[in-house]
């Protein structure tokens, strides 16, 4: 089966307090609780794949994430 893929924005306008909600299918408008996989893609850029398993429709967030400061 052939994989249908989109870059999704993750800008919320009420962040989630644990940094990002579970997103749901564009397409199906299911809940995913857990990303297929994950890429570092440069040092504070990370994106997700994310795979609905109701109708298989994929795609990949990216999120920029803050250095930690060491106090």
């Amino acid at each position: 089966m052939p994989a249908i893929a989109e870059v999704r924005s993750t800008v919320a306008p009420n962040p989630h307090p644990r940094g990002s909600a579970f997103p749901a299918c564009p397409i199906c408008a299911d809940s995913m609780v857990a990303a297929e996989a994950s890429a570092y893609l440069s040092d504070r850029v990370i994106s997700y794949l994310w795979t609905c398993d109701t109708c298989g429709y994929g795609f990949v967030t990216k999120h920029a994430v803050e250095p930690f400061a060491c106090n």
